[in-house]
C-alpha cells in the first residue's frame, strides 16, 4: 500500500517519503498494540486469485449499478421502489462476511443496514425480484474467494 501510495502520489521529496515510513510504523504499531489488547484475532483466510477475480466482477457490477441508478435519478417519473428484505449469507468467516456485506453497501442504490446471526439486513433503492437472485449469486462468489475450512 505504501508503495502505491508513492507511485500514485509522484512525489519522490525525502521529507514526503519519511513522512510516509513514519504514517506506516505507526499504523502497524497500532495494530500489534490493538491485536495484544483484545486478543481478537482475524486471519485473512481468503484465495488471493479468487479474491482478485471476484474484484474485477465486483468492479463491473459496481459500473452496472451506477448506470441503473444514474437511470433512475434522471428519468422524470423517479422510479423508486424502496424495499428493506434479508439476504442471507453463507461466508463461515468474519472477513467473508464483511466482503459480503460491504460489497452490498458499495453497489449504488443497495446499503447494509444491519447484521444479523444468518442474514444481512439490506435497503435497495429501485428493488425488483431479480435482487434475490443478484445478491445470491454475490454470495457464492464471495465464499467462493474463502479457504476451505480446515
Amino acid at each position: 500500500m505504501a508503495a502505491l501510495w508513492l507511485l500514485m502520489s509522484g512525489i519522490y521529496k525525502p521529507l514526503v517519503i519519511g513522512f510516509g515510513a513514519v504514517s506506516v510504523l505507526i499504523a502497524v504499531w497500532v495494530a500489534r498494540r490493538t491485536d495484544a489488547v483484545d486478543g481478537m484475532r482475524t486471519d485473512l483466510a481468503l484465495r488471493p486469485v479468487a479474491a482478485i477475480r471476484y474484484l474485477g466482477w465486483l468492479l463491473v457490477e459496481i459500473a452496472k449499478a451506477n448506470w441503473a441508478v444514474t437511470k433512475v435519478i434522471l428519468s422524470p417519473k423517479m422510479e423508486i421502489r424502496q424495499h428493506l428484505f434479508r439476504a442471507p449469507y453463507t461466508q463461515r468467516t468474519d472477513v467473508g462476511q464483511m466482503i459480503f456485506a460491504n460489497s452490498i453497501t458499495l453497489t449504488p442504490g443497495t446499503i447494509t443496514v444491519e447484521v444479523e446471526e444468518e442474514d444481512f439486513l439490506v435497503h435497495a433503492l429501485s428493488f425488483s425480484e431479480g435482487d434475490h437472485a443478484a445478491l445470491a449469486d454475490m454470495d457464492a462468489r464471495v465464499t467462493a474467494t474463502e479457504t476451505p475450512a480446515a
